[in-house]
């Protein structure tokens, strides 16, 4: 896998630049309070609905700062890029809107419904692979073939940059806030939040989440150095067997702590924000709030902000989750 760690990591300033491109193209997203969820947890939360993004994640926040910022050559060329649905539709979108080809390589049993999302932006599709490195492996190979640029999901400033936006509305919002909980998957989300929140007050704790059905992230943060795992978790967006290490190095200087979720809990938190919050969570962006319960006496009376980073369930994995 390409690793950019060694050079170009993003700065407070990067996102702050990033910001201005975003907020062109979409509006702030909310930070709600419910409190159910309070009375649940004992706690005063805010839940960042990242899920109500046009294409339902806060990648899309990546997507569009990157394309603000290719040449004029690279957006005639072309770019591509691998995802389990949720990068990919970033991709895809920020595409259409700068007039960009786009190819998304994606591995053969992936989530339909974000397939299906990524086709309806006007991404080319390619099917490869058992899971999402074999997919980038592939996206990397044709990259080089083609000549086009490579998108990667983690290691990407502009990406980083770009999701990070959404933390310094958090704390534009909710300034008070006191503990923030976030998902990783390949950590660019993490490591924006990290950026941008230790840059306005070092004072809040940022605690990571993943699957403990698939680790790498969590075992490369403890580790301090890059460590593979296996993969065999629901939550797709949370699905990687190998580090991301530009993420990693942010998320070694400045992240609090981090913690594992089993798929159930993950799916019964689904559920809670169906019945506590009237919102649709696919179960990485249900993470936090299983985190959360998991952490609860810990978080007790505390300001605490969840990030709902995406709502892309399929309609199987939600009937899953309910039964």
């Amino acid at each position: 896998m390409s690793d950019k760690a060694e050079s170009s990591i993003p700065t407070f300033q990067d996102i702050l630049d990033a910001q201005k491109v975003v907020e062109k193209y979409l509006p702030k997203t909310p930070l709600h309070n419910y409190p159910a969820l309070d009375q649940l947890l004992g706690a005063n939360l805010r839940v960042k609905h990242e899920n109500y993004q046009p294409i339902g994640v806060f990648k899309i926040r990546g997507g569009i700062n990157f394309m603000a910022n290719l040449s004029s050559t690279e957006r005639s060329v072309g770019v591509i890029t691998a995802s389990t649905g949720n990068h990919g539709q970033s991709v895809a979108y920020a595409a259409r809107l700068f007039n960009v080809p786009a190819t998304i390589v994606v591995p053969m049993e992936s989530n339909p419904v974000k397939v299906e999302a990524m086709k309806s932006l006007g991404a080319k599709i390619v099917f490869h692979g058992r899971d999402f490195d074999d997919a980038i492996l592939h996206a990397e190979h044709l990259a080089e073939v083609d000549g086009v640029r490579f998108v990667s999901s983690g290691n990407e400033p502009l990406l980083i940059s770009g999701v990070g936006t959404y933390a310094v509305e958090i704390l534009e919002d909710f300034p008070e806030a006191e503990v923030i909980i976030v998902p990783v998957g390949g950590g660019s989300g993490a490591a924006g939040v990290c950026l941008a929140v230790k840059s306005i007050n070092p004072k809040v704790m940022i605690i990571a989440v993943q699957a403990e059905a698939a680790p790498s992230a969590y075992l490369t943060w403890k580790n301090r150095r890059p460590t593979n795992a296996q993969m065999e978790t629901s939550a797709e967006g949370l699905a990687t067997r190998t580090p991301f290490m530009m993420p990693q190095r942010i998320l070694w200087q400045h992240l609090d702590e981090f913690i594992l979720v089993d798929d159930e809990e993950m799916r019964k938190a689904v559920r809670l924000y169906l019945e506590k919050a009237k919102t649709l969570a696919e179960l990485a962006g249900a993470a936090p709030l299983a985190a959360a319960i998991r952490l609860k006496e810990r978080l007790h009376g505390k300001k605490v902000v969840l990030v709902l980073s995406g709502g892309n369930i399929s309609p199987e994995k939600l009937r899953d989750c309910l039964s």
